[in-house]
């Protein structure tokens, strides 16, 4: 079995055939999917999807694309927010300076709020950083030695002495379809020297479809193409880090082991 760490099930291109998407994935072999919000309004019908469906979880955040459209979020709402028995993990947050969508500083403070409800829930952060690696590595570090908390580099990209620096800090690193990629050589050394313990896969779907599928609506189902990859480029079997990455999803979040 696979799992599918992190999707957006109610993005265009998915949503409009959802069931039939899903279908399919459960086809290829994947047994779970954590269906990840972007931003307030989206709560609802993420965590709806996933009350809905049993093998489909779901996450509460604020993209850093969309942080300067939550002024008045307070960590009370999204607190609250992480209650229901589906929601598993807080996400996406981070930081993007590549487009720069929202004030830096705002960003950063609404990253810092999503931290602080993960070290008082136990709920794993997941990470977007883009261009930013400074400013999130000194994040992550101060609010480490405020007290530990779970978290993740989604779609990991960074270079390898930030892969290096987030492990380090006992983060777990998750690979999504961008590693099959023909450009992506850098991408693949570092994948090749992630432990076992720490890595995870995803699609991302509806973006960022695979090798052989790039140029196509990316799905849930595709995250088998990219664990084949994956397993090649390190040496190991297919079912090997299929077993892994799925026991890793499930350590991290612990809530939908319980």
């Amino acid at each position: 079995m696979l799992v599918d760490s992190h999707c957006h099930l109610e993005y265009e291109g998915l949503v409009e055939s959802q069931s039939d998407v899903l279908d399919r994935a459960r086809g290829a072999g994947v047994g779970a999917f954590l269906n990840i919000s972007t931003k307030r309004a989206e709560w609802d019908q993420v965590v709806g999807t996933a009350n809905a469906k049993p093998d489909v979880w779901a996450s509460v955040g604020i993209h850093p694309h969309n942080a300067d459209d939550h002024p008045d979020l307070t960590r009370k709402e999204l607190l609250e927010a992480t209650r229901d028995p589906r929601v598993i993990g807080i996400g996406e947050t981070g930081l993007d300076y590549y487009y720069d969508h929202s004030d830096r500083a705002e960003q950063q403070r609404l990253f810092r709020m999503h931290i602080d409800v993960a070290r008082e829930t136990g709920l794993p952060v997941i990470i977007h950083t883009r261009d930013a690696e400074q400013d999130t590595l000194a994040i992550l570090a101060k609010e480490m030695d405020k007290g530990a908390f779970p978290a993740l580099i989604h779609c990991f990209t960074a270079s390898e002495e930030f892969g290096r620096a987030v492990l380090d800090l006992g983060l777990s690193i998750s690979l999504s379809g961008i590693v099959t990629f023909k450009n992506a050589k850098a991408l693949q050394e570092v994948a090749k020297t992630v432990p076992q313990d720490r890595l995870l896969v995803e699609t991302d779907s509806p973006f960022l479809a695979p090798v052989p599928h790039r140029g196509k609506t990316c799905e849930p189902g595709y995250v088998r193409d990219t664990a084949a990859f994956i397993a090649e480029l390190r040496g190991e079997t297919f079912e090997e880090l299929a077993e892994y990455t799925t026991r890793n999803f499930y350590s991290l979040f612990s809530k939908a082991a319980s």
